[in-house]
C-alpha cells in the first residue's frame, strides 16, 4: 500500500485536502490536480494506481477527462459527483469510470470502493470459480491471464479492470447465465443492491468491444429476466 499512488482531482481545494488526508491516513501517497488538464498532466509525471475524480471542474470536467484518459490508460477511475440520478451514473460509467460515488460520501464506503477497486486492478487475479489455466479461448476470443490480455480474432483490445474482471469471469464459466447481481458480488466483491444499470453499462461496454455488431451479439448474451452470459461454441 506505501508504494500505491492515488490522484485526486477535484476544483473545491477543502474536498481535494480532505480526501488527501483521508487517504494519507489509509497509508496511501496523494497526488492533486485542480482540473482535467491538471490531471492529464500528473498522469504523464506519476505512476498512478487509482483516480478520484470530481465531475464539474473548469477547464477539461471530469467525463470529457475520463475520456482522453481512456484513450491511453487503464487506471481506475471513480467519479466523484454530487449528481445521484441513475441517469448521470449510467453517462459517467458509459465515458469508462469503473465507480461513481455520489457527494456528499460515507468516508468509510469510499475508502471501501478504493481498497476494492485497487484489488483489482493491482493483482488482476482470478475471481469466482476461474481455473488457473493460463488462457482461456471461446470462439475468436482470447484471453491471456498472465499478460492480461484480450485479442478478439487476433486483436489485442484494452479492458478496463473492471472490464477484464467481468469478462474473465463469464468466459470462465461459458455458457453458465448470471445474474446482474452475482456478478456484481463476484467482481466487486461487495453486497449487491440495486446494481443493475451499473453492471448493465459495463456489459454494453465490453459488447462495444469484442462484438462485431453489439446490437446482435455473437459472444455476450442477454437471458432476459434472469441475467448474462458467454456462449460457449
Amino acid at each position: 500500500m506505501v508504494d500505491t499512488k492515488i490522484l485526486v482531482v477535484d476544483d473545491d481545494r477543502e474536498i481535494a485536502n480532505a480526501l488527501d488526508k483521508l487517504l494519507t491516513l489509509e497509508g496511501y501517497e496523494v497526488v492533486q490536480a485542480f482540473n482535467g488538464l491538471e490531471a492529464l498532466d500528473a498522469l504523464v509525471q506519476n505512476d498512478i494506481q487509482l483516480i478520484l475524480l470530481d465531475v464539474m471542474m473548469p477547464k477539461l470536467d471530469g467525463l470529457s477527462t475520463t475520456l482522453k484518459i481512456r484513450e491511453q490508460k487503464n487506471i481506475p477511475i471513480i467519479i466523484l459527483s454530487a449528481k445521484s440520478e441513475d441517469s448521470d451514473k449510467i453517462l459517467g460509467l458509459s465515458m469508462g469510470a469503473d465507480d461513481y460515488v455520489t457527494k456528499p460520501f460515507n468516508p468509510d464506503e469510499l475508502i471501501a470502493r478504493v481498497k476494492s477497486l485497487l484489488r483489482r486492478y493491482i493483482t488482476l487475479g482470478d475471481v469466482g470459480n476461474s481455473t488457473n489455466n493460463a488462457q482461456i479461448t471461446v470462439g475468436g476470443l482470447k484471453l491471456n491471464k498472465e499478460s492480461k490480455q484480450l485479442l478478439v480474432d487476433g486483436v489485442p483490445t484494452r479492458l478496463t479492470p473492471t472490464e477484464y474482471k467481468i469478462l474473465d469471469f463469464l468466459l470462465t464459466n461459458a455458457g453458465i447465465v448470471f445474474s446482474a447481481e452475482h456478478i456484481y458480488e463476484k467482481v466487486w466483491g461487495e453486497p449487491a443492491y440495486g446494481v443493475e444499470n451499473t453492471v448493465m453499462v459495463h456489459i454494453r461496454r465490453i459488447r462495444e468491444k469484442i462484438e462485431i455488431n453489439p446490437k446482435e451479439p455473437k459472444y455476450l448474451k442477454v437471458v432476459w429476466g434472469i441475467g448474462y452470459k458467454i456462449e460457449k461454441f
